[in-house]
């Protein structure tokens, strides 16, 4: 039985701590409407702030993504003996300027840092002196400790996280920062999430799995997580209808597993239990596989029409075998054209019963280093084909702990570093790679060659798709 939380009381302007816990992001992300995605909260931090209270460790909590300039970050970090940072590569510039800032106003202060940049680009942490404290590996199993006694640890050392998820308390989402702006707040909900266009809000983000057994070529998650254990179906029905019911109505929820679709058992358990025990059955954003769709179509449809998978998120990537392949996908273009004509029927099917239908959140990539112009039209055709389709489209950026990244960042060819990780949409980030057709191409400059073979139908579908440019 889970225990339940959420007494405590939120956090406020006033300080309860000499320990500091930053949530980084991009400057201003929770002041101005600069987009819900951008806006959305960090398990991690949720996670290990909340094992620390319930050991009775108290934490202040800041947040750059609250603050439009870094002069503000530096009168609020005054004071503090301890600051606290979960970095991720693409955090990291912000990580660094962040504790650069600490140190300058609490010299005799110490920086912890740990997450996912520590395990895969460790020698950039430890070149930065700032940094007192460098953990690797999963941190839910150390943090007390740490925070205890700093000093017991040498400055890099790796610790093993927790077997299973089903080990991790339920997080206290008061525990992460507020929206910072009158603006925002009149629609964020918080501690719940804003709405992003997936489903009504409010928003309830929640994680039932942490590892995708894949190993693409453009993806670092597998070289910093470790196998762990799937939270237990009844544990993910009960949080969410806790959650509910001290917060909601939930409007939609938002299944943040970078790869929901897999374990069958697992699967076949929430498709009994979700329905029938949830407060309700609310319509949920999740992922996918193209090649896991065609191998439990029977699975997959139940699940769409019977718990209101109302957004299945797929990485197609591309629809070029040869990209497919370079990329490690181990999938198809014929499983990702399986996997749509899947969802088409069953969307046309909900349809004409009355119902919503569902859509593909569909994640392309462009810009892959290698891919030559029909590669890239190839792929333009099979987002057109999609019927009901949300398109998420990014440039291929070589993270380190990728594959493709090491060999990139080894080459020479990566236009990322220390100093300018991003994930800004319009940044070119490969040496050599022809954006300036590409910008043209998401114009529809060539809906001409890319509307070759496709149906009347599909070729209404439009190619000018610049806005679709997201994050990598």
């Amino acid at each position: 039985m889970l225990r339940r939380f959420w007494s405590r009381s939120a956090q406020g302007a006033r300080r309860q701590s000499d320990i500091v816990w930053l949530d980084l992001g991009d400057l201003g992300d929770l002041v101005d409407d600069s987009g819900p995605l951008e806006q959305w909260q960090d398990h991690g931090l949720g996670l290990l702030r909340t094992i620390l209270s319930d050991n009775g460790i108290r934490t202040d909590i800041l947040s750059t993504r609250a603050v439009t300039r870094w002069d503000q970050l530096r009168g609020q970090l005054a004071g503090y003996r301890m600051l606290i940072m979960n970095v991720r590569s693409y955090t990291y510039p912000v990580a660094l300027q962040s504790a650069r800032i600490f140190k300058e106003v609490n010299p005799d202060g110490l920086v912890l840092t740990g997450g996912m940049h520590a395990t895969v680009a460790l020698k950039e942490m430890e070149a930065v002196p700032e940094f007192d404290k460098i953990c690797q590996g999963a941190g839910e199993n150390v943090i007390v400790d740490l925070v205890r006694n700093p000093q017991a640890f040498p400055r890099v050392f790796m610790h093993a996280g927790a077997r299973s998820m089903a080990e991790w308390p339920m997080i206290d989402r008061t525990l992460w920062p507020r929206p910072a702006s009158r603006k925002l707040r009149r629609n964020f909900n918080w501690p719940l999430e804003p709405e992003c266009g997936w489903g009504p809000p409010p928003v309830v983000t929640i994680l039932t799995s942490r590892v995708c057994p894949w190993q693409c070529a453009f993806c670092n998650e597998s070289s910093y997580i470790p196998n762990l254990g799937r939270r237990p179906v009844d544990q993910v029905i009960e949080e969410l209808n806790l959650v509910d019911e001290l917060y909601g109505p939930i409007g939609s929820v938002v299944i943040h597993d970078s790869m929901f679709f897999q374990n069958p058992s697992w699967l076949r358990e929430w498709l009994d239990k979700y329905p029938r025990n949830a407060n309700r059955a609310w319509p949920y954003w999740a992922a996918g596989r193209a090649d896991t769709v065609r191998q439990w179509p029977e699975l997959f449809e139940s699940l769409i029409r019977e718990t209101n998978w109302n957004v299945v998120s797929i990485g197609f990537e591309s629809g070029s075998d040869r990209i497919l392949r370079l990329l490690n996908k181990e999938c198809t273009a014929e499983d990702n054209y399986f996997a749509i004509g899947l969802l088409d029927r069953i969307g046309d099917d909900m349809e004409r019963e009355g119902r919503q239908p569902p859509r593909f959140w569909a994640n392309i990539m462009l810009g892959t280093p290698g891919e030559t112009r029909e590669d890239a039209f190839e792929t333009m055709r099979m987002l057109k084909s999609m019927k009901r389709a949300i398109p998420s489209i990014a440039y291929y950026a070589p993270y380190p702990g990728s594959a493709l990244g090491y060999q990139l960042m080894a080459e020479g060819k990566s236009l990322m570093s220390e100093d300018n990780y991003h994930r800004y949409p319009n940044d070119e980030k490969v040496k050599g790679v022809d954006y300036p057709f590409y910008r043209k191409l998401l114009a529809g400059d060539f809906d001409g060659e890319i509307n070759r073979g496709l149906s009347e139908a599909a070729r209404r579908n439009t190619s000018a798709l610049a806005g679709s440019l997201t994050k990598a």
